[in-house]
């Protein structure tokens, strides 16, 4: 009950600080939340004939009609997978079954089930169970660069495994290909939270739901086996496909490459700023089922079946929070992923992976600022650190030496390297060891948004060419960087090679960790962690939880907190009863002089 008390002061306060409630920003989202509505229409089924159209493309499970614009054609919100609602909801996707009807690929399908995010585009997009879609962008046959089968890359997005969605305008592929011709592009959806990684199976009647912690990366699966018996029909090469995504997606990535379910449906993959620490244990992913249980009431998997979408929105905004990602089962999962890539796993996938300089500040933008965000990291730290032994805290404290002004720089980097850049060393140094094609890579361009430096996301507009999109870069995108950069990983997905003529990349040596640096100036460079590798490697394999899921009362940090608020509780308590007294008081010489 403390604990409880405790953390839901600490993100009051966070919350306080963050000027939750504000106009200015609830007016923002609001205008957030028409722009990406003004985006969402009706794919409407045609008459047959409409199947003899210029860009109606017959797939397995229907014929559907594109539209062409600026030399690129676009086929959106695509059916993969069978809605998974009635009896399908919480069970593995069931393959779109065939049909021959007619319809319209002018829309986005419906962005996955998720509470709205200031950051997450699509979570302002129409919301519906039935989400498993996905969109093609692919050059005519007859334009420049376009002939012949063309290398697949398939974008699965990010968003911590709860948020995200392909209508973000970030993910509008029409740039890319326009750009690259003779690449055939998609994007995909995927359930989030606790429709797409709940574990239902201490639940009663869980028996027979025994994936569902995994339903989101089985929903990828399917999509790419879509991806290799359709492809073709869109000018893609099913045997020349490339995976890659952002975040959760680069963690997805990351993971898919040692599922053996997997194997066949890609040959390459990318991996930004994600690796497979993201992913829960069997007692971490159980963790967020009590709290289901202890939220809610609800035991049985029967009573969750009869909930409906809207009251499955409210349990699902309840837990957010608390989201857990894919499951470490031993069944689709390594329970090792780490050991899977040392021991070859991965080793037939070309497997480019890297991260941004100052991934964590993104956060600043999350939490409001720089103020709440520095209390959040050195609460986080110091619950981290308070397991470890004094010996062990004094080594990690080192990262806090270069930064004397402002221990909270110090222990960014910390989470920096033990979030981002040590798990995906790790992964490309084991794979690189188990004789796989390996590159690694370091984003050092700056976002222009203050306190942010190179953080998470930062990238994205460059990779996707989608240069107007500024809420992470925070301006201009610079446009040769952005070349640059598309060129690279094209050249990746059609080679296996993602250096130019300008900028050779040499593949990753796990004993001299070659880097490609990317940012305002452009090569490579050895052993960029260099000690602090070795000083979080040890901590690297354990899984970090997500930010206020516990709180000890053991961290100083938080008695600070806490001893603030109560002051500034007993404060606001005095202050009222003396107002009472005074006022009373008042009533009474009133009362008396009448």
């Amino acid at each position: 009950m403390i604990r409880h008390f405790i953390a839901l002061l600490y993100c009051s306060l966070l919350c306080i600080m963050a000027g939750c409630g504000n106009t200015a920003a609830d007016q923002a989202q609001e205008a957030e939340a028409r722009q990406m509505a003004a985006l969402y229409g009706e794919n409407r089924e045609l008459p047959a004939a409409d199947s003899t159209l210029t860009y109606a493309v017959k797939t397995g499970n229907g014929f559907f009609v594109g539209k062409i614009d600026d030399g690129v054609v676009s086929y959106k919100g695509i059916p993969y997978a069978e809605p998974p609602v009635g009896p399908l909801r919480w069970h593995p996707p069931v393959a779109a079954a065939a049909s021959n009807r007619v319809r319209e690929a002018y829309y986005f399908g419906y962005s996955p089930i998720q509470t709205r995010g200031a950051t997450q585009r699509a979570s302002y997009y129409p919301q519906s169970e039935d989400c498993l879609t996905l969109n093609v962008w692919t050059a005519p046959a007859d334009s420049a660069g376009a002939a012949g089968a063309r290398p697949v890359m398939v974008y699965i997005h990010g968003g911590s495994y709860g948020w995200g969605g392909t209508s973000d305008p970030m993910f509008e592929g029409h740039n890319l290909v326009k750009n690259h011709p003779d690449i055939v592009l998609v994007t995909i959806n995927y359930r989030l939270g606790i429709f797409g990684f709940l574990d239902l199976t201490n639940l009663k009647g869980g028996e027979n739901y025994t994936e569902s912690a995994n339903l989101g990366i089985l929903d990828q699966i399917e999509a790419l086996k879509w991806v290799r018996k359709n492809i073709a029909r869109f000018g893609g090469d099913s045997a020349n496909v490339t995976i890659f995504g952002e975040s959760a997606g680069g963690g997805s990535v990351s993971l898919l490459a040692v599922i053996d379910r997997a194997k066949g449906l890609f040959r390459r993959a990318i991996a930004e700023s994600g690796s497979v620490a993201l992913s829960s244990s069997k007692a971490e992913a159980r963790e967020l089922t009590d709290m289901l249980v202890k939220e809610t009431g609800i035991d049985s998997v029967g009573q969750l079946m009869r909930l409906t979408t809207a009251q499955l929105e409210k349990i699902n905004v309840k837990l957010s929070a608390h989201n857990r990602f894919p499951m470490r089962d031993g069944v689709l999962i390594p329970l090792d992923p780490y050991k899977a890539y040392l021991e070859g796993k991965a080793r037939d996938i070309d497997f480019l992976s890297g991260t941004n300089r100052d991934e964590v500040r993104y956060w600043v933008g999350s939490m409001g600022g720089y103020v709440p965000f520095k209390v959040a990291i050195n609460v986080w730290y110091e619950n981290i650190m308070a397991p470890l032994p004094p010996e062990q805290q004094k080594i990690y404290d080192t990262f806090t030496d270069e930064y004397p002004g402002d221990r909270t720089m110090g222990r960014v980097e910390f989470f920096n390297d033990l979030m981002f850049r040590v798990p995906s060393t790790l992964t490309v140094s084991n794979h690189s060891e188990s004789g796989g094609s390996t590159y690694n890579y370091l984003w050092t361009k700056a976002s222009a948004l203050p306190h942010r430096g190179a953080c998470h996301t930062v990238e994205l507009a460059y990779v996707f060419g989608n240069l107007d999109q500024t809420i992470y870069t925070g301006g201009p995108v610079d446009p040769q960087l952005s070349a640059t950069v598309q060129q690279m990983w094209t050249n990746f997905a059609r080679t296996g090679n993602p250096g130019t003529g300008s900028h050779p990349w040499p593949q990753y040596d796990p004993r001299t960790r070659q880097t490609m640096i990317l940012g305002d100036s452009i090569g490579v460079a050895a052993d960029i962690l260099g000690e602090q590798y070795r000083l979080i490697e040890p901590l690297a394999p354990r899984f970090i939880s997500p930010l206020y899921d516990t709180i000890s009362l053991n961290v100083p940090y938080v008695r600070g907190i806490l001893a603030v608020a109560l002051a500034v509780i007993a404060a606001v308590i005095t202050a009222v009863v003396l107002w009472r007294r005074r006022h009373k008081r008042r009533r009474q010489v009133q009362s008396r002089r009448s």
